[in-house]
């Protein structure tokens, strides 16, 4: 972790999550290292898909009891495709109670998932909860300060912090290789079809809060929570969607300009962070490919002054980096680096740069 801002609160979180911690280490020591027993309550996310089959392609480390899915038609649905039709669906009730739950993935809509992540985490479980974690600020707040409380992981899904190019850069600023962070600069669209397009006018903040949280979260991880935000929408069509958004996020000595485009036909490859600092930039480009591009004015790291070009390795699976860092978690050989001043400063600089603060602080 580099900057997560809030200190006071985030030592504070620190000092009375460390007694659990220890004791949480003692008992996951002592159990050793059979499968966590999880479970998955919602299939309406974008990466709901994924993130079950990321927990079924590790059984060594995941024993999966059943998903959950309210709406009677997802369901039918869910049931006749894979991941879903290899396991049971259970009432959420009947997940919940199932004996030796550990971990809950939420991958609900936008407007369920604060409520639905509170109801596991009041059942005593971790939980996976997908980006950007729900709508209205102030429930966020409530469900990720009663996790702590309970000395219990909430991790958000933001892939992108395990992708091994954002790794290097995390490492590249908190060393200082880069020098003092001056601007960044990110993208993130693709071009949206018509299911999509009927998606995000139906949800608050459009695709701002719809794919610019992954980018929001790396940026606060950088350089902690803003000082201001400004918020712009130029919508490319007449549909009431918010295809087409900018976001400047303002420090006292940089600043981050974040756009999220529905309207793009060459989004995926259009993808990119780049981060400018006094004694060098780094740019990832695509940004899950593993390509970086690193310029450094003095020797850093294993990297002599000069451009250079890195190809890093990317795992085959997506999201298989979230849920092993959350098995480290929950079996107790490691703290998990983003903690709840971080999310819930991640979460009101999305709602700010979706310009829906005032609807849903």
């Amino acid at each position: 972790m580099i900057s997560m801002g809030c200190r006071d609160r985030r030592e504070f979180l620190t000092m009375c999550a460390a007694a659990t911690f220890a004791a949480r280490r003692s008992v996951a020591c002592a159990a050793g290292s059979e499968p966590i027993v999880s479970g998955q309550i919602g299939t309406s996310h974008a990466h709901a898909d994924g993130k079950l089959s990321a927990m079924l392609a590790s059984p060594a480390d995941w024993r999966v009891a059943g998903w959950v899915e309210s709406d009677a038609g997802l369901r039918e649905s869910a049931a006749k495709r894979d991941p879903y039709r290899k396991l049971s669906s259970l009432a959420e009730e009947t997940l919940l109670a199932t004996p030796g739950l550990q971990a809950v993935a939420v991958e609900t809509g936008f407007r369920e998932a604060t409520d639905t992540a509170l109801r596991v985490v009041k059942a005593g479980k971790h939980v996976h909860l997908d980006k950007p974690g729900g709508v209205r600020h102030r429930d966020f707040v409530a469900m990720r300060q009663e996790a702590e409380r309970q000395g219990l992981t909430v991790q958000m899904g933001y892939m992108l912090r395990y992708n091994p190019a954002f790794e290097l850069l995390f490492r590249a600023v908190r060393q200082g290789w880069l020098g003092e962070v001056t601007e960044i600069d990110a993208s993130m669209g693709k071009l949206g079809d018509a299911a999509t397009r009927r998606q995000i006018a139906d949800q608050p903040g459009g695709a701002m809060f719809e794919i610019g949280c992954h980018l929001i979260d790396a940026v606060v991880t950088l350089l902690g929570k803003p000082t201001r935000v400004d918020p712009f929408s130029t919508p490319t069509r007449d549909d009431g969607v918010a295809d087409n958004q900018l976001a400047v996020l303002v420090y006292p000595r940089a600043t981050a300009n974040i756009r999220a485009n529905f309207a793009d036909p060459f989004g995926g490859p259009r993808r990119r962070f780049n981060v400018t600092g006094t004694r060098g930039t780094l740019e990832i480009l695509p940004l899950e490919s593993g390509r970086v591009q690193l310029s450094l004015g003095r020797a850093a790291g294993d990297y002599q002054p000069g451009q250079h070009s890195v190809q890093l390795d990317v795992p085959r699976g997506r999201y298989d980096g979230e849920f092993a860092d959350l098995v480290k978690v929950i079996r107790g050989e490691k703290r998990f680096d983003w903690d709840a001043a971080h999310d819930i400063a991640v979460h009101e600089t999305t709602l700010r740069a979706a310009g829906i603060w005032d609807q849903y602080s």
